[in-house]
């Protein structure tokens, strides 16, 4: 009997049965995120070791009403697969949105605080139409393409649309060094690969001690508060960088 009822259930039926068992398994660590990211599948801990990172940094939005984007839901162009990293998220913030996109349909995975969109990461309409729907954004993750174009064109648009304390993080950005990505392993001051366009925003931070007369600040200047650099991961922190020099105003010496 126990046999027939397993071929009357549906390849789809069993997938969600079983992501729905893992999130209820899930429940019981609630403040681990690495244990969380281990039943759920997701290479975020174990092929990866990024989740006590997040944890980290992330662990006052805990209960907090986010609206979190993930870029890049996983499983290629299986429509039924993915969403490891997604679920992930929803046991672990339980009064967050879950917002993801990817280049391939995975509407099949959506759930209750999980919304997907289908599109590219790159595409400025599509990125457009998505963030005024979402509204404002508190966090926002770039697991997608890894081509670092794409990780550099993406900031680049996403990062105004993230609201002030938001967090905007990184993964895999070992692509970095990777010819086939974009990436440079010969020139590290390379402003094409991630690290080249990364590295110098770390000025932006202090922006107020440069002597340079008439010096007009960037938009990173004004609003990236902080920059935590990992193995392959980057976290990016957005508000009002307006701390003062000690020494020096308006860019130059008192």
């Amino acid at each position: 009997m126990l046999s027939i009822l397993k071929k009357r259930i549906s390849y789809q039926r069993k997938l969600k049965i079983k992501y729905k068992l893992r999130y209820f398994k899930a429940f019981f660590f609630p403040f681990n995120l690495s244990k969380i990211a281990t039943i759920h599948k997701t290479d975020k801990y174990g092929y990866h070791y990024y989740t006590p990172h997040y944890q980290n940094h992330l662990k006052n939005y805990k209960f907090k009403k986010n609206n979190i984007l993930e870029i890049g839901v996983g499983g290629y162009e299986d429509p039924y697969i993915g969403g490891n990293s997604l679920r992930m998220w929803k046991s672990y913030f339980p009064f967050s949105k879950i917002f993801s996109l990817d280049i391939y349909d995975k509407s099949f995975l959506e759930e209750k605080r999980i919304k997907i969109f289908k599109g590219s990461q790159v595409d400025f309409e599509f990125l457009d139409t998505i963030t005024k729907e979402i509204g404002d954004l508190d966090i926002i993750i770039d697991d997608g393409s890894h081509i670092n174009s794409h990780v550099i064109e993406s900031f680049k648009y996403l990062f105004p649309k993230l609201k002030k304390g938001g967090v905007y993080v990184i993964e895999d950005t070992q692509t970095s060094y990777w010819k086939d990505y974009g990436g440079d392993s010969t020139n590290f001051d390379n402003k094409n690969t991630i690290y080249g366009f990364f590295k110098p925003l770390i000025h932006s931070l202090n922006n107020e001690e440069f002597i340079l007369e008439n010096y007009q600040k960037t938009y990173y200047d004004k609003h990236i508060v902080s920059m935590h650099f990992y193995h392959n991961m980057i976290f990016i922190f957005k508000g009002d960088n307006d701390e003062l020099s000690n020494k020096v105003r308006q860019n130059k010496f008192k």
